[in-house]
């Protein structure tokens, strides 16, 4: 009995623990449900000189619709500059961005692999060449297309000078292909309205994702480049900004549609690198970010809000569901009546566990998908079907990240291009 009252003790502390350290999330998504949109000065904005950055690597199927999208913008040509990095292409990337009127610069290392080695590959060709002459730095991936208003929007934020970096509204391009790259997309949209959104109207740092995001020049310079290569190089730069006293910054009224994966199997690899990814920042900033936590102010809040999601609850969830599955295998050794109330045990905190998983995440997916209705390219029944999906696909990043903690992972391309499903909203139409 005495081991049973051991077990029941272990989980009841484990839910505490994930409870308590997530409950100010609940703020969040209050503040983000009482708000709609955040306030810019109606004041002028001085225009900044700026640079769109592309990294690719055999994107020859999408990265000329980023390309016209960006030559596309309300914004002075002249002050935009496009560059991609054709990064160990073996396709036609380089002439068509050539084609569309990027400038290019090919790069092969096949020792370095990953979006951050490219990045800063390109960032100090420009500063040996005395090209590094920009305001900030936007990076997008070879599959997006970018709003007309992205960069005037963008840049109205960005010229108040409080911010190291900027982040932007993230929508898909591909949100009703099928249930995976729903999931996608209803999570982030789920990170922009009710993560991004508080933080911005809070004061606290918000977290880049990916791409659509805005650097400053100053701290590419003040960096010497772009030195942050682990396998999520954004959350590492996130967690980065957090530790140095930086503020990361969110412009809602930005809008970027990205394309999802459609494939499970492409899914598995691409999150796989992203939970590996998390891992690596776990070992390489997690103590860095305890001690921040202890900073007064909105400085430690933001120390703390990183940490929280660079160690995901996903791994609390993983954790308690291992344990409970070596001590139900541990004591069928036991005499028969314990081990039943051992079984009985067991086979209850996983159904709460997973019961409790569904429905919360249900709710929040059903909260971000009225939130964010209008926002969303795809028929009433299908928002309806992926809303009740989306904890299903999250429920994939149990095994995911079971797997990430073992095995070795690279960096490998997602093809882009070849979705299908309803499309973007028209140009113009943003938010």
């Amino acid at each position: 009995m005495s081991t049973l009252r051991m077990l029941h003790y272990f989980n009841y502390v484990m839910a505490t623990i994930f409870v308590v350290f997530y409950f100010y999330q609940i703020g969040y998504l209050l503040l983000g449900l009482i708000r709609r949109r955040t306030k810019t000065p109606d004041t002028p904005h001085a225009l900044h000189r700026y640079a769109a950055v592309i990294s690719a690597r055999n994107e020859e199927n999408v990265i000329g619709g980023l390309i016209a999208s960006l030559k596309a913008q309300d914004y002075p040509s002249e002050l935009l500059d496009i560059y991609v990095i054709a990064d160990n292409c073996t396709d036609n990337t380089a002439h068509v961005a050539l084609a569309a009127g990027a400038k290019v610069y090919r790069r092969f290392n096949r020792d370095l692999i990953g979006k951050g080695y490219a990045l800063d590959y390109l960032f100090k060709c420009l500063s040996a060449s005395g090209k590094d002459v920009y305001d900030g730095y936007f990076v997008f991936d070879a599959d997006n297309y970018v709003d007309p208003c992205f960069v005037r929007e963008m840049n109205n934020t960005f010229d108040s000078g409080n911010y190291a970096a900027l982040t932007s509204y993230r929508n898909s391009k591909n949100f009703g292909a099928n249930w995976i790259s729903a999931g996608y997309g209803l999570w982030f949209l789920r990170e922009a309205r009710f993560l991004n959104f508080p933080r911005m109207l809070l004061g606290t740092n918000c977290a880049i994702s990916g791409t659509g995001f805005l650097v400053s020049g100053e701290v590419i310079r003040e960096n010497g480049g772009w030195p942050f290569h682990l396998l999520t190089e954004d959350i590492e730069f996130s967690v980065n900004c957090a530790i140095d006293g930086k503020v990361i910054g969110y412009c809602d009224k930005a809008v970027i549609y990205d394309e999802q994966p459609v494939h499970f199997g492409q899914s598995w690899r691409q999150r796989l690198r992203w939970s590996k990814g998390f891992y690596q920042v776990d070992w390489h900033y997690s103590l860095g970010l305890i001690r921040g936590c202890f900073r007064p102010g909105r400085k430690g809040f933001s120390c703390y809000d990183i940490f929280m999601t660079v160690a995901p609850g996903m791994f609390f969830t993983l954790a308690a569901l291992i344990i409970n599955a070596v001590m139900l295998c541990a004591f069928f050794t036991e005499p028969g009546y314990i081990a039943k109330m051992i079984v009985a045990e067991n086979l209850s905190f996983l159904g709460r566990t997973l019961g409790m998983f569904y429905v919360s995440l249900l709710i929040y997916g059903a909260i971000t998908m009225a939130a964010e209705w209008k926002q969303v390219a795809m028929s009433t029944r299908k928002k309806i079907l992926y809303t009740f999906t989306f904890p299903l696909f999250m429920f994939t990043y149990i095994p995911i990240s079971a797997v990430a903690l073992v095995k070795k992972v690279e960096w490998k391309p997602i093809c882009h291009g070849n979705t299908t499903g309803e499309l973007i909203p028209s140009k113009g139409q943003g938010r």
